[in-house]
């Protein structure tokens, strides 16, 4: 889904905290910004609290993401709730998500200074832990929520049901729950299928099952799915690759699709992913030519 979107006055720029080396880059983005008739822009690592005060207040229209795709899940989880779109300006290795890289930032910002460019709708997961009748925990997530074994090499056992309904039983070292974002990840490598960002849908991908159903299913973005863990040996849930949560023999995970949706800015025409997928599919740093 497309937005029209009006020109950006007060512009944020969040990096990640565990990035070093990239205060040089940050500050060049927005001494260059500074040239437009804005409000002072904010840089700040998106782990900071008061800054993460300010984007869930909305005090901005528009947080720069400035690393890899890791600073770009931390961004849109981040304004989601408050409606901000995020741009990503890659400075990592891979940069899946990201909008523009260090080399034509230059280029690309004049742009976005005048509004030419889209925002994207990505659906978003949320997530809930429960045990007996109390909720641990909850998580937003934009990639995939992942139920799996702990650190001994053994499978888990887990039920699956939708919308109330007996899906399938799992004998595997993990299940992955994901968006069409995610499935251009984790749920990908485990031979999930691709789907365009757009789609608001939930993949449900088994890892390594052990007679068990091998085939990832997608399902319709109003459905529930329901998680019940079965084991005598560490498990856990971790959204987007965060420090994982242990699980218990019993222990109840439901996922569905979030309230929230993340915004990201789009320069490119709306078929750049198909136009892209190739290239990045075939990307792979440790091969040179």
């Amino acid at each position: 889904m497309f937005h029209p979107v009006n020109p950006p006055r007060r512009i944020a720029i969040g990096t990640h905290p565990d990035i070093q080396g990239i205060l040089p880059a940050v500050e060049e983005v927005r001494t260059f910004l500074q040239k437009y008739d804005i409000p002072p822009v904010v840089s700040q690592p998106l782990d900071q609290k008061d800054f993460r005060q300010q984007i869930k207040d909305g005090a901005f229209d528009l947080l720069i993401a400035m690393g890899g795709d890791g600073t770009m899940l931390r961004a849109g989880r981040l304004c989601a709730p408050a409606g901000i779109p995020v741009l990503g300006i890659n400075l990592g290795h891979f940069g899946f998500l990201m909008e523009i890289d260090d080399q034509n930032w230059s280029q690309c910002l004049p742009r976005i200074m005048d509004g030419k460019f889209f925002l994207e709708e990505r659906m978003m997961l949320h997530a809930e832990h429960w045990r007996e009748n109390e909720k641990l925990a909850e998580w937003e997530a934009l990639n995939e929520v992942v139920i799996s074994r702990g650190s001994l090499v053994r499978p888990i056992r887990l039920i699956s049901e939708v919308d109330g309904y007996a899906l399938t039983n799992y004998v595997a070292d993990a299940l992955i729950v994901a968006t069409a974002t995610g499935s251009t990840a984790y749920a990908l490598a485990v031979q999930g299928p691709i789907l365009s960002p757009e789609l608001r849908n939930l993949i449900v991908a088994p890892v390594a099952p052990h007679l068990s159903v091998d085939r990832s299913i997608v399902l319709s973005d109003r459905s529930e799915v329901k998680i019940t863990v079965y084991t005598h040996h560490e498990a856990v849930i971790s959204a987007d690759g965060r420090k994982p949560n242990p699980l218990e023999d019993g222990d109840v995970v439901l996922v569905k699709s979030s309230e929230y949706n993340a915004l990201f800015v789009r320069m490119q025409d709306p078929g750049y992913f198909y136009r892209n997928l190739t290239r990045y599919l075939e990307h792979n740093p440790t091969v040179t030519d």
